[in-house]
């Protein structure tokens, strides 16, 4: 018999508008409540990267937050402390489609209600004014609040040492003075060597949700990533697992795999490719090596005055204290960065000897 019938087996991977219409309904819906602030936190990230990255979000797609943008403006009057949550949800939503103007009556009441005057960090201030300018208020109005966010991120020896907070601060810091890579942020060369620094701790603690965020803040500057680093962070972004079901955990790595996918548009890539239902759904990452970071910092710490700043004595130092693979992820940054001799310098905390 010569004749095969071929059925066509419906692909599992849906278009990328149905995939992001799949995510905003699992994350407005599926998962948490929306009196949970952390419904707030998972929806304002899935928003505010389709918004600033002008993915396709189908109109009808935004329906789902229908209910929530009705209500936000009440919403915020009695949840003020939540101030940049609402408005960041209520500006996207507009941004991406929703017709309303509720999100510059939230910026009014905010502004009117002094609400960033209640922020105690500066990158909270930014993050403020960043928010409410969309909607042509400044609630700042203060130019030192930009000379101490430059000098923040041009201060390079911060992030030559293990420090998320630092680095994620430097981050965000990007994110805002750039309003998200729309806008050129007059940063130094400072500020390139400080996150090629971040990047190499990230990269050496195999952090990905740091080092897509490092990469994306070098995009917004005009900065090539070390495709090295891009490169691992596309393979982390396809390791990812989707777990769909009534009873599945939601203590997951959602926000990885959303930053992850975050970096992906900005390098041009296909995101969110994974079979994504309609039902509750968890995100995994794929098991990876062990990071090296801590091994190589505790083998520094035991080389007490036999450690050096210098990179080329050290690697012959550290070849009999630290295990091959670290040694191996030590060499392999070492060939990402046209920075890491300067990076270890400061690494190495040598200087006091």
């Amino acid at each position: 018999m010569s004749n095969i019938i071929q059925l066509a087996v419906p692909s599992r991977i849906l278009s990328l508008e149905a995939r992001i219409t799949a995510l905003l309904g699992l994350f407005a819906t599926e998962r948490r409540i929306g009196d949970d602030v952390f419904w707030l936190k998972e929806n304002g990230e899935m928003l505010n990267i389709l918004q600033s990255t002008g993915l396709p979000v189908a109109p009808e797609a935004l329906a789902v937050h229908a209910g929530f943008y009705t209500q936000a403006a009440k919403r915020l009057q009695f949840f003020p402390q939540y101030y940049r949550f609402l408005l960041s949800l209520a500006l996207d939503l507009e941004d991406l489609g929703m017709p309303g103007h509720e999100a510059e009556k939230m910026v009014q009441f905010a502004a009117r209600e002094g609400l960033a005057e209640a922020e105690m960090s500066d990158l909270q201030r930014a993050e403020a004014r960043r928010l409410m300018t969309r909607r042509g208020v400044d609630p700042v109005r203060e130019q030192g609040l930009d000379d101490r966010l430059r000098a923040f991120v041009s201060r390079t020896k911060t992030f030559s040492l293990p420090n998320k907070k630092a680095a994620y601060e430097l981050t965000h810091i990007v994110f805002y003075l750039t309003q998200y890579g729309h806008r050129s942020a007059d940063l130094g060369p400072e500020a390139v060597t400080s996150l090629h620094f971040a990047g190499l701790t990230a990269f050496l603690d195999q952090n990905a949700d740091l080092l897509a965020e490092i990469c994306i803040a070098m995009r917004f500057l005009g900065e090539v990533p070390p495709p090295v680093w891009t490169a691992w962070l596309r393979h982390q972004t396809a390791g990812f697992t989707v777990e769909e079901g009534e009873h599945v955990s939601i203590n997951d790595d959602y926000h990885d795999f959303l930053i992850c996918n975050w970096h992906e548009a900005i390098e041009g890539g296909d995101v969110f490719r994974k079979p994504l239902g309609t039902g509750k759904m968890r995100f995994d990452k794929a098991p990876g090596h062990t990071a090296a970071l801590r091994e190589i910092s505790q083998a520094m710490l035991a080389l007490d005055e036999a450690r050096v700043g210098d990179w080329s004595v050290m690697r012959r130092r550290m070849a009999s204290t630290v295990s091959e693979e670290a040694l191996d992820m030590l060499e392999v940054a070492a060939s990402t960065s046209a920075h890491f001799e300067a990076y270890f310098e400061g690494f190495a905390r040598a200087g006091a000897q």
